[in-house]
């Protein structure tokens, strides 16, 4: 497994100039296939790994909630390929979009992380930490 988070610095400053959300991209690869990726990410286990305790993702328009407070609702799925969640941190948090990206190569798979939205550039730092952790969790629970 290769893991690294980076911050998005041009995108950041691009952003306050055009208006558009700041954000993070973290990522990993894992030395298994992305069909095996995808059936972790959507059981209860690999979810709660991503997105917090007592989270299950339904279909598209449905909403989701961690017992750590984070909330949202499915904005897109696609098998095998993404998955596109809202995310507001608390119950007065600002929204912003939590969209993960897999990418088959093989028997390994590489996945991509971006949350992109408001408030991310008020703690770019703790936001990017946030999603370097829940990738690592979503490692270390696959089977």
């Amino acid at each position: 497994m290769s893991s690294s988070t980076q911050s998005v610095p041009e995108q950041a400053e691009d952003a306050e100039l055009e208006g558009s959300p700041a954000g993070v991209h973290a990522t990993t690869t894992v030395a298994k296939p992305v069909d095996e990726v995808w059936q972790h990410l959507i059981s209860a286990r690999g979810t709660e790994a991503l997105l917090g305790p007592g989270v299950t993702l339904g279909s598209k328009g449905e909403s989701w909630h961690s017992a750590d407070g984070p909330h949202g609702v499915v904005r897109s799925f696609h098998p095998l390929e993404q998955i596109r969640v809202s995310w507001h941190p608390h119950e007065d948090g600002p929204l912003s979009i939590v969209d993960l990206q897999l990418k088959g190569d093989g028997d390994s798979t590489r996945l991509d992380l971006y949350h992109e939205g408001e408030g991310i550039a008020d703690d770019g730092a703790g936001d990017k930490r946030r999603w370097d952790d829940a990738l690592g969790r979503f490692v270390s629970t696959l089977p």
